[in-house]
């Protein structure tokens, strides 16, 4: 099976800069992994409103609500089959701010040929990805409808109480390393939450992921 990005982008996968579609052709068939490691240049919030929401979505590894500049980082995506026999991949950072570690959990599948990113830990937030390749080879990502699970409760989520991330990934050849911005705003307030930094990748074999990076429960809900 082909990788869940090169599903998705369909014809356009091939337009990717060569090293982009490396980091994104992770999957079972290519027996493969990548894990970046770098700096986030500049990690920011929106105005003091937007912390209590930022720190609920802590609580399950949804949002990162912390600030600064240069802080260390680390993104694991591994080819995993989920107990539904889902091929996944994750995307998990991690981030080393002071004495102190943030974590974002994202785990992806293809459903009905499009991306669906589960949100943390427990796949409460099932999020539509609407991807697109730049005339520069770089990755253009946008989030869509939002849906919530939990238990028996299934419900289309408010984006008066969410926001949609707005993501570009290149590589840089003079440099030699992979950059990414990424801005989370709200129709109604603005702005909540962005950064950008610089990483570089191995690909290490892999046929799973470390449990670790797994989430606590798989959602069966698309």
């Amino acid at each position: 099976m082909s990788s869940v990005f090169e599903v998705a982008l369909g014809d356009d996968f091939a337009r990717l800069h060569p090293e982009l579609q490396r980091r994104f052709g992770v999957g079972l068939d290519a027996g493969y992994a990548c894990v970046g490691t770098g700096v986030m240049s500049r990690i920011r919030r929106g105005p003091w409103w937007t912390v209590p929401f930022l720190q609920i979505g802590k609580f399950r590894n949804i949002l990162i609500p912390d600030h600064g500049d240069d802080i260390p980082f680390t993104v694991s995506n591994y080819p995993y089959r989920d107990p539904l026999g889902r091929e996944t991949v994750t995307f998990v950072r991690e981030y080393d701010i002071g004495s102190r570690q943030s974590r974002f959990d994202a785990t992806m599948v293809i459903a009905d040929g499009r991306i669906v990113d589960y949100l943390g830990t427990h796949q409460h937030l099932a999020v539509d990805l609407d991807l697109s390749v730049e005339p520069d080879g770089s990755l253009h990502l946008r989030s869509g409808k939002q849906r919530f699970y939990e238990g028996p409760v299934a419900f289309r989520f408010p984006m008066l109480f969410s926001g949609r991330a707005d993501l570009h990934e290149s590589f840089d050849e003079e440099a030699g390393c992979f950059r990414i911005s990424m801005q989370v705003h709200n129709r109604f307030f603005g702005f909540l939450f962005g950064y950008e930094g610089e990483f570089t990748c191995e690909f290490p074999a892999a046929e799973d992921a470390p449990a670790r990076l797994k989430p606590v429960r798989h959602e069966c809900r698309e």
